[in-house]
């Protein structure tokens, strides 16, 4: 009878004391010393339905029972002879083969393994092996007793499958996929054959959702069923001429994996991303309706060494939530640059709060100039971040995250508070000249979530700063179209005299007469309008349509009542242009860039920064 060993073989089981004689007896006429054995206990040996026989230091089989026969399709006679080693396949490794010759010995006290047989008939068996030593003597040989544990192995099997099987669509749920996934990770499985790396392509279902919400959870289900179908097809075509198929996964919800050990690269991986989103265009028929959905797909691909399940799984999640972003029914590859870029951006969401209480931000300036004199008429203030690991960050690398978890309420707080005692400061220190008023970037959050009117009022009765040398500046969408609490804080603010500034004008709206029913004073012409009064470097001359908008913008304002401020001023033939059109002031690098506030100071000693300031 031939066997085959389970899985990898279990080790030796060494338990409880020697037996002797007189607790088990003989099932032979003889024992192994030869001497006859008392009836009882031949009777008793013949008669019971555990499976036994009685094996010499040899390894023989000295006598066996009828139950011993019949589970192995033979009978006890035929056994009488046999190799025990043999008959239960104890030599399959070499653990339990030691351990085996070492009771044969006398050496060891107990051993016990699993082992699945074949059976004459063809069909196979899985059945617990237990040897133990039948005399205390040195005369040896042993008691092997065999039982049947292959109905308790199949409920085992059932069990383990509808416990690492989704129970809707019967694919490997998430349990199964890590199993397989941190298998396929371990160095034995790649280093020795295969390609030695691994791809996985992560999604989950556009629209599905509203398909749940609608109509049920039982169309809902048999959705997920059908969707399950077609991934696996796609799976095996796949898999078609290749060592094995993508193993594919429900994870959860909507959510679905495919699984590529040994991927040959990104181009694989691509293919079975492009043919799943083709494979789900096609309209689903469920229970007599028509639905339709797609899927955002994150794709991943990269050397199994230096990888695990969790990297894994975090890239496939952030590249899933890209493809989302990018638009829905796509897939996307992992970018490590990308990735970078959000770890970076992660990192100072989590450290912006604690950045204003360490007072790790600073503020730069940069002037406002009279286009018709030259003088520094104003500045605006421009916060910077001294980051400790990333080193100076500008306001576009961290404004947009403030605004997104709130604490740009706090930190716009700091920005007004710094941003008028450096203005009072100024003003003091140079008593004789026109003071200069500093405008702040002021974000619609502020506007929502705090009382904007009542910290301008504190922060100007604090530092002793005239409320018309202060200038409030937001954005040409936050304002235009203002309704409600916005409106009303930024007629109040003007009420008290605050001068409030429209920034980046010409982008969004550009609605002229929507001014007019708006407490605003100053138009910020955006830099894209200066910048069309330049020639491009290869002799062309500015196209005479962005003079004539500019000039009609100026025009307009002016009749309203409001001055104008002109960006990204670069060049003197800029500041000449826009100084004849009309254009109040100018801001930008032919004055100064953003500059600590002692540059500021000397500035306001010049009679004029057109010469005297440059790029510092």
């Amino acid at each position: 009878m031939s066997g085959t060993s389970e899985g990898p073989a279990p080790a030796a089981d060494l338990i409880g004391p020697a037996v002797t004689e007189s607790d088990v007896g003989s099932p032979a006429r003889t024992g192994p010393d030869g001497r006859p054995l008392p009836m009882p206990f031949r009777s008793a040996f013949h008669a019971a339905p555990l499976a036994m026989a009685v094996v010499d230091r040899e390894g023989l089989i000295t006598g066996a029972n009828s139950a011993l026969g019949e589970l192995l399709g033979s009978t006890a006679q035929a056994l009488a002879g046999t190799a025990a080693a043999d008959l239960v396949d104890l030599t399959s490794d070499a653990r339990t083969w030691h351990a085996y010759r070492e009771m044969l010995r006398g050496r060891q006290a107990r051993l016990r393994c699993t082992r699945r047989l074949k059976h004459p008939e063809g069909h196979s068996l899985w059945v617990q092996v237990s040897i133990a030593p039948l005399c205390a003597d040195d005369r040896g040989g042993v008691l092997l007793s065999v039982t049947d544990i292959s109905a308790r192995r199949e409920l085992q099997a059932r069990l383990r499958h509808l416990q690492n099987h989704d129970p809707v669509t019967r694919l490997p749920n998430r349990t199964l996929f890590f199993e397989r996934l941190s298998a396929a990770l371990e160095p034995e499985a790649y280093e020795l054959s295969g390609t030695g790396r691994i791809g996985l392509c992560y999604l989950d279902l556009d629209g599905f959702k509203a398909v749940n919400d609608t109509l049920g959870h039982r169309v809902g289900d048999r959705l997920l069923s059908s969707v399950a179908e077609r991934l696996t097809r796609c799976a095996e075509e796949a898999g078609y001429a290749r060592a094995s198929a993508p193993l594919v996964a429900r994870l959860g919800g909507d959510e679905f994996a495919l699984l590529v050990e040994d991927s040959t690269g990104t181009e694989q991986l691509a293919d079975l991303a492009e043919s799943v989103l083709k494979a789900l265009q096609a309209p689903f028929d469920i229970s007599g309706r028509r639905l339709s959905v797609s899927a955002s797909i994150g794709v991943v691909e990269r050397h199994a060494a230096g990888t695990s399940p969790t990297a894994l799984m975090q890239a496939a999640d952030t590249t899933l939530y890209w493809a989302k972003a990018d638009g829905k029914d796509r897939w996307t590859l992992f970018d490590p640059e990308r990735n970078a870029h959000r770890m970076t951006r992660q990192a100072l969401a989590s450290t912006l709060r604690p950045a204003i209480e360490r007072g790790e931000f600073v503020l730069e300036y940069q002037p406002l100039v009279g286009m018709a004199d030259g003088r520094v008429r104003g500045v605006e203030a421009l916060v910077r971040w001294n980051h400790p690991q990333f080193g100076t960050l500008t306001p576009n690398r961290f404004i947009g995250l403030a605004e997104e978890d709130g604490s740009i309420v706090p930190l716009g707080r700091w920005v007004l508070d710094a941003a008028c005692r450096q203005a009072r400061r100024w003003q003091l220190a140079h008593p004789d000249e026109p003071p200069i008023f500093v405008s702040v970037n002021v974000a619609v959050r502020q506007v929502w979530d705090s009382d904007l009117v009542a910290d301008v009022a504190r922060t100007l009765a604090e530092t002793g700063l005239a409320p018309h040398l202060l200038q409030l500046e937001l954005t040409e969408s936050a304002v235009m179209g203002s309704g409600g609490r916005p409106l009303q804080a930024l007629q109040a603010l003007s009420d008290m005299g605050v001068r409030i500034a429209i920034d980046d004008f010409g982008t969004g709206y550009s609605n002229l007469a929507y001014l007019s029913r708006l407490p605003v004073s100053v138009l910020k012409l955006d830099g894209s309008f200066v910048k069309g009064f330049q020639y491009d470097g290869e002799g062309i001359a500015p196209n005479p349509a962005d003079e004539v908008v500019v000039e009609a913008m100026i025009q307009l304002a002016h009749r309203l009542g409001l001055t104008v401020t002109a960006e990204c001023v670069e060049t003197s033939a800029q500041a000449a242009r826009l100084r004849r059109i009309g254009c109040d002031t100018g801001q930008g690098w032919l004055y100064s860039r953003p500059v600590p506030p002692d540059r500021i100071s000397e500035l306001l000693r010049s009679p004029g920064v057109q010469a005297a300031v440059g790029n510092p």
